[in-house]
């Protein structure tokens, strides 16, 4: 694990590595939500799982996180943070997936066409706010132009996945869990069954990239 400052027109951001294990077959970068940074419990598990399967994670916290900051800025400077860094994640030969939890993952969407992105993932895509699902930020997700899958926790009041309009995406379920995928106590699944589910839905959804 290595981290590398990179200075956009946002300010500056920061990228923590996690290189994969053995010759890497994609990059995937993963930005963080409004309401945290990169210790969400979904990216840390995806970069504890991945490099083992050829993938070298990339967690990129925006300049606002850097900068000590506790409200992020609007979408738009958001998305000038993430084409800042785009360039330090391409590696010559390698795809780069481009995504993120919440905030971050409609960063991707909204960005991942013009970046030149392989794919999208998008790791509790608040498709509304909470009790507002007139709302609807459905636009983005099915116009992100690439494949594309969504990881969604089965109570997220940011949109349950019954709630996804029909589009050109995949979609995983995580069983009882929240926009952060924490699942009650009481549970048929536990937490360490609720990552793995989203773990092992992005290993596969990445093999068949390929």
């Amino acid at each position: 694990m290595r981290t590398e400052n990179v200075e956009t027109d946002a300010g500056p951001a920061r990228i923590t590595w996690h290189p994969a294990k053995a010759k890497s077959r994609a990059v995937l970068a993963l930005g963080h939500g409004a309401g945290g940074g990169i210790e969400a419990r979904d990216l840390r598990a995806l970069a504890a799982v991945l490099p083992a399967q050829g993938v070298t994670v990339a967690l990129v916290e925006q300049p606002w996180r850097v900068a000590g900051k506790k409200v992020a800025p609007a979408p738009k400077t958001l998305d000038v943070g993430w084409r800042g860094v785009w360039p330090a994640l391409e590696k010559p030969g390698l795809p780069v997936v481009s995504g993120g939890r919440s905030a971050g993952a409609r960063v991707a969407c909204r960005t991942a066409a013009e970046l030149g992105a392989h794919a999208v993932l998008a790791l509790s895509f608040p498709l509304h706010p909470p009790g507002k699902p007139e709302k609807s930020r459905a636009d983005e997700l099915l116009g992100a132009g690439v494949p594309t899958l969504v990881v969604q926790g089965g109570n997220d009041p940011f949109g349950k996945p019954q709630e996804f309009p029909e589009g050109d995406f995949e979609l995983v379920e995580v069983p009882y869990g929240d926009h952060g995928f924490a699942v009650p106590k009481r549970s048929e699944i536990g937490q360490d069954e609720a990552l793995e589910i989203i773990t092992g839905g992005v290993v596969e959804w990445l093999a068949s990239l390929e």
